[in-house]
């Protein structure tokens, strides 16, 4: 389960073996100092931070462990029969091409918006003098149960939630840049977080990409 934290950095095209191109996500993952080991999981950093936007607790949890501060924090599930110590560092070489992650991040943020965008809905007539084209309509259940169902889609904020997509192929492993290009899109926007770990339900397949 173990995996890295990393940053979008922005999306471009390279040629697979059967010269068809493929849109790729092209994100910084790692270098990832271990924190702290606790029974289950493994406290990783990402991404360097200046000591003095730190509150004193923060720097002092980093100075105590000699490691240069980090902006982001998380906990990941460890790698059964793997042993992790207090400052050593996991690099993209966790992965290699073929293999498969699954990419956590907070997806773009798109204010309020109408049931028409956030849900969907179809819309009422457009014609025969309906002023009803965007509009939510009625909401209620008659008399049973007299109330609105809790959950009923409706207008209201859209994006900026948490949001993971499984079992995208990372097409290509830069070692020296600490860069993976997964094949397709990630969530969020340019310079936000994400956090890849290995896939849980599909298996890795042998990929060969033009150099």
């Amino acid at each position: 389960m173990i995996g890295l934290i990393g940053k979008k950095i922005g999306m471009t095209q390279v040629f697979a073996s059967d010269s068809s191109l493929v849109g790729v996500t092209a994100i910084e993952a790692g270098p990832c100092p271990v924190l702290m080991v606790m029974d289950k999981n493994v406290q990783l950093g990402f991404d360097l931070a200046k000591e003095k936007s730190l509150k004193n607790a923060q720097a002092g949890f980093f100075k105590k462990l000699k490691i240069a501060p980090r902006k982001v924090i998380k906990d990941l599930s460890k790698e059964a029969g793997v042993e992790y110590k207090v400052g050593d560092e996991l690099k993209v070489d966790l992965f290699k091409e073929g293999d498969y992650v699954d990419v956590s991040g907070i997806s773009i943020g798109k204010g309020f918006q109408g049931g028409m965008k956030r849900w969907h809905w179809k819309g009422g007539p457009r014609t025969h003098g309906s002023t009803s084209h965007r509009r939510v309509g009625s909401i209620g259940s008659t008399t049973t149960p007299g109330r609105v169902w809790k959950g009923h889609h409706m207008p209201g904020h859209m994006g900026a939630e948490k949001v993971t997509l499984q079992n995208l192929k990372i097409i290509r492993v830069d070692l020296e840049n600490n860069i993976l290009l997964v094949e397709g899109g990630v969530p969020g926007h340019k310079n936000g977080y994400l956090v890849i770990t290995k896939a849980l339900k599909k298996r890795a397949k042998k990929v060969t990409v033009k150099k």
